[in-house]
Order: C-alpha cells, then sequence, then structure tokens
C-alpha cells in the first residue's frame, strides 16, 4: 500500500526533533522515522506468534448510547497487548544477541511478554524481580520459561543487578521503550481494528506513563483514515501525558509509581518518541478517576464476562465517566488491553465497584430485643427482594433505651433505584435508621 504523502510528512515532523539514541534501554536502536510500512512488516512477520484478538460489539453500547466495540486484547497468551511489541522487538535482534540471551528486571506485562515470547524463539531470558514480588508472578514467569532470580528488596535493586548481569555475560538488558520497532509492533492493533470494524469513528486506547500503544496505532490508523478520532485515557491520579505535552518533553510523576492497582498504566514514562507522535497524531487525551476505573471493570465483568485490569478497564471508564459526550451515536472502538490482575486486588476492586454502584449498601438501626422484631426486619428486607450480605447485632453498646439491640445490615441490591426504594422503606418503619455513606 502506498503511503499518502500527508501522513508521511506528518509522521516525519512528529519525529524529526527526537535524539537519535533511546536512554532507556540498552538496545541501540535509531528513532527513525516510522513509516506504515513498518507497521504492516511487522503485522506479516509476528502474525503467527500472537493473537488476532477479536473486536466486537458490546452489550454496553445501547447503556452509553454509541456503538462500541471491544478489541480484547486481554485474551492475547500472557494477558496483553505488550506481546505484540515485545514479540516484533525479539525477531529483529541479530543472531548473535539471540544466542546470547536477553535479561528484564520487573514483573510487569512487559516482562512476562518477554519471558514467554523469549522462550518460544529459543532466546534465553532471565527474568530479576525484587524479594516483594508476587509469588503468584514469579510462578508464571516460570511457568512461561524463563530463569527468574530475586534478588534486593526494591525494583531499583533489581535492575542494578540485571544491569550488572547484563555487562558480564552478554545479555541484552531489555527496558520497555518507544523505539521504532517496538512501536511497529504495537502498531498492529490499528490495523487489525481498521479491519475488523469498518467505518469507525474514534478509537479510545489507554494512555498513562506507557503510550506506546496509543502512538503506534494513532500512526497506522491516521494514515489509513485521517479522520478517525483517536483518543488516549489516562489517571486523574497521574496525569502524566497531559502534562508532558503541555510542557513539550517528557515528564515523570512519581507520585503512583509502583501502585499495584493500576499496574503498567502508572510506570516509568514514555520516551520522546511516543511522545512526539502522540501529540501530532492524537486527538484528544482525556482524565478519569480512580472510581469510573472500578465500575468500567465491573461492567466489563458482568456484560462482556471480561476479567480486566485497570490498564484494561481505563478505555470504558471514559465513556463510563461521561467525558467524551461527543461520542453519542457514533461508531467507536475502544481497546481492552490488559487483563492480569492479582486475584486479592480483583476482589477488593469488585466490592468497592459494586458499593460506589449503589449495589451494596449498610445500614444501622435500632430495635428491641424481643422476640419477633428481627424476623419483622428480615421480612421487610424479603419482600423489598433485599439480599442480606451480612447482620451483625450489638447489645452491650448500645447508647439507647435498655432492651434494644442495634443491628448493622450490608444488603445486596440490584441498582441505585432499588436502594433508595429499600431506604425509604426502612426509614418509614425505623426512624432512626443510619445509612452509611460511600
Amino acid at each position: 500500500m502506498k503511503i499518502v504523502s500527508r501522513n508521511e510528512e506528518l509522521l516525519r515532523d512528529a519525529l524529526s526533533s527526537i535524539p537519535q539514541a533511546s536512554s532507556r534501554t540498552s538496545l541501540a536502536s535509531c528513532n527513525k522515522l516510522i513509516r506504515f510500512e513498518d507497521i504492516s512488516a511487522a503485522a506479516f512477520k509476528i502474525q503467527c506468534g500472537v493473537q488476532k484478538t477479536p473486536c466486537m460489539y458490546s452489550r454496553l453500547s445501547k447503556q452509553y448510547g454509541m456503538d462500541i466495540y471491544l478489541k480484547k486484547e486481554f485474551l492475547q497468551y500472557t494477558g496483553s497487548v505488550k506481546e505484540r511489541g515485545v514479540l516484533y522487538l525479539l525477531m529483529s535482534l541479530p543472531q548473535d544477541q539471540q544466542r546470547k540471551g536477553v535479561i528484564v528486571a520487573s514483573d510487569n506485562n512487559f516482562s512476562m511478554a518477554v519471558a514467554y515470547h523469549a522462550s518460544e524463539l529459543r532466546i534465553p531470558v532471565f527474568v530479576i524481580v525484587s524479594t516483594s514480588t508476587a509469588p503468584a508472578r514469579v510462578k508464571m514467569c516460570r511457568d512461561y520459561g524463563a530463569m527468574v532470580i530475586s534478588y534486593g528488596t526494591t525494583a531499583k535493586d533489581s535492575q542494578v543487578h540485571a544491569r550488572r548481569l547484563a555487562q558480564e555475560n552478554g545479555y541484552l538488558y531489555l527496558e520497555e521503550e518507544d523505539s521504532a520497532v517496538y512501536l511497529s509492533g504495537l502498531g498492529t492493533v490499528g490495523l487489525e481494528m481498521y479491519e475488523q470494524v469498518p467505518k469507525l469513528d474514534a478509537v479510545i486506547f489507554p494512555a498513562g506513563g506507557h503510550c506506546g500503544l496509543l502512538a503506534g496505532s494513532a500512526a497506522a490508523l491516521k494514515h489509513l483514515n485521517p479522520h478517525i478520532s483517536i483518543i488516549g485515557v489516562e489517571s486523574e491520579s497521574f496525569p502524566v501525558l497531559q502534562q508532558s505535552l503541555k510542557a513539550g518533553h517528557p515528564t515523570e510523576d512519581q507520585a503512583c509509581n509502583n501502585h499495584h492497582f493500576y499496574g503498567d498504566v502508572s510506570g516509568v514514562c514514555f520516551g520522546s518518541n511516543s511522545l512526539q507522535l502522540t501529540g501530532k497524531l492524537v486527538d484528544k487525551v482525556v482524565a478519569v478517576r480512580e472510581e469510573d476505573i472500578l465500575i468500567s471493570m465491573l461492567r466489563l465483568l458482568e456484560y462482556e464476562r471480561a476479567t480486566v485490569d485497570a490498564e484494561g478497564a481505563i478505555g470504558l471508564a471514559a465513556l463510563v465517566a461521561g467525558k467524551l459526550p461527543e461520542l453519542k451515536g457514533k461508531r467507536v472502538a475502544v481497546v481492552i488491553c490488559s487483563g492480569n490482575l492479582e486475584l486479592h486486588l480483583l476482589q477488593q476492586c469488585i466490592a468497592h465497584a459494586l458499593t460506589l454502584d449503589n449495589r451494596v449498601c449498610r445500614f444501622s438501626l435500632v430495635i428491641s430485643d424481643c422476640p419477633g422484631d428481627m424476623s419483622k426486619l428480615l421480612e421487610i428486607l424479603a419482600r423489598e427482594e433485599a439480599r442480606v450480605l451480612d447482620i451483625k447485632q450489638e447489645r452491650t453498646f448500645v447508647t439507647s433505651e435498655l432492651f434494644t439491640v442495634e443491628v448493622i445490615c450490608t444488603v445486596e441490591t440490584r441498582d441505585k433505584i432499588h436502594t433508595a426504594q429499600l431506604r425509604n422503606v426502612l426509614l418509614e418503619r425505623y426512624p432512626r435508621t443510619v445509612w452509611t455513606e460511600r
């Protein structure tokens, strides 16, 4: 396919001011022009190593007043879109370096993708993690075929050790970066979405600390159709992309680094390639609250049976929060890029999301400590179709009149309207009911 000159000039302008070497990885790669042919070549080369994930019409469409298509990249083998860039990066290494091996120093999606695909390509791979790394992540990297070494109590300790091992043994130390090769691999997502969903009006991507997916896919989509609106979404807790675009150079927000909930979204900052491409090709960047991300995770679990992490849910969160009203009635694709959330965090996130969605509520009231009064309360809850999750009785420290009992009850309701209806019924029967606010 011949490049349209307008888009080629746009990409060339985006990268013209970038230095010639990446400081974020020991892989020396020239920051050359990212052409559409580079992304097409990446798609051809990695097609047998990664999944061509579905981009499916979502049942959430009616709820939010637009045609929503979900690109389910969390269905990749390691649960992350990072596989695309990693596989193309590893396949592009010289043969002598492939024989020597590669080394990474983290437990994020990038490292898991390196562990799996390096093993599949028969490249020796070493993963250095801190002693605080979750055992499940360590086991997963070992299952993928990597040699995992625990060293140090912090991520910085493991990174220093990995660099030392790389220097002593000739391994290539890899860190997520924004070379043309890596961005071209990630940009294959844009190619697939353009094929899978005709007449797209907008595509929503996660942004934040690493915006290689946003930048690479924007390069592909804007070449194929300059009228497609490209939107990035990041967290209000660390709007690093918006700050960097405003400053004109990459900045790094340290406040939420290594936050387990946000995962790769809160990682170290992107490089100049990604920032320049984003500034030229991305139409809009919005920020969402943590509460919106949690609700988005709940919606995906309920409507799509998709268990995703914050990075995977953050794109949909922009629609949940009503941040993009201009997309009403449009055809919109959302990239669900990651599904690697630890189980204990998943339980906490869903429990919190249910309270935010007014589906789980708690109240306390005082009733007489007489036979039948508790039964009457339970009859009211049953009549109102509220599911009792937990109920406790406090007699000793009740501050009201004697021979009474304080009942603290947690119930599940259908939605906000059902919760309000239950509250009115309880207040009518028990005027001193205290409702626990979120």
